[in-house]
């Protein structure tokens, strides 16, 4: 099904690195860093996840039956960081020397402490994530969920659960970062559209902290 997602945000070429900008979202708080890691530098990432990571075929629970997801997947964490949804457990693989890179990057711009990482690669435009919020007990009343986006710009969407005239369309480029936290899990929904234009590979890494089993 079609995504539709209005009211685009840009930033600002002189955003300061440090703080971010501020995203206006009712009922929820989020912060935007659209050049969190350098062009050479995200570059260099994105080959190492790419080569490095074991990304594997995934399949969710959907309507009683098992469903193939559109992308690739893997998740990375602390040892006893597991994570269920959908219907699918995921049991942590260790960090590697570039996931702890990202993640200290992260924990210094935003001051959150992270013990795992969903990661996603998506292929190409028929590749995506459809609407959904990172709602999971496992997660925390109020999680904080750290972006992070290397390879193709994508169309990140974000709309209120009751207002849902109430939308914002984020691209997301290459070293970005996006960090939702407060209440906005409880009050928002996001997705990743597909697209029909050509676009190349991407890979997003979702920085969490989840109850160690």
């Amino acid at each position: 099904m079609e995504i539709e997602c209005r009211n685009q945000v840009t930033a600002p070429p002189a955003l300061e690195l440090s703080t971010g900008l501020g995203l206006d979202l009712p009922d929820g708080e989020a912060r935007y860093w659209p050049a969190a890691f350098d062009a050479g530098e995200a570059a260099e990432l994105f080959v190492a996840l790419r080569r490095g990571i074991d990304w594997r075929e995934e399949e969710i629970l959907m309507f009683g039956r098992r469903v193939p997801v559109p992308r690739r997947v893997a998740w990375h964490g602390d040892p006893g960081a597991g994570y269920t949804y959908s219907g699918t457990d995921h049991r942590p693989q260790p960090w590697t020397p570039e996931l702890e890179r990202i993640r200290d990057r992260v924990r210094t711009l935003t001051g959150a402490e992270f013990n795992a990482v969903l990661l996603n690669l998506y292929r190409d435009g028929r590749d995506g994530m459809g609407w959904h919020a990172d709602d999971e007990p496992e997660l925390g009343p109020n999680p904080v969920i750290a972006s992070v986006s290397f390879g193709a710009t994508r169309r990140f969407c974000l709309r209120h659960r009751r207002r849902r005239e109430v939308r914002l369309d984020l691209p997301l480029p290459h070293g970005s970062l996006l960090v939702m936290s407060g209440a906005t899990q409880h009050h928002w929904v996001h997705a990743l559209p597909k697209t029909a234009s050509a676009v190349g590979e991407r890979i997003n890494l979702t920085f969490r902290r989840v109850a160690l089993r």
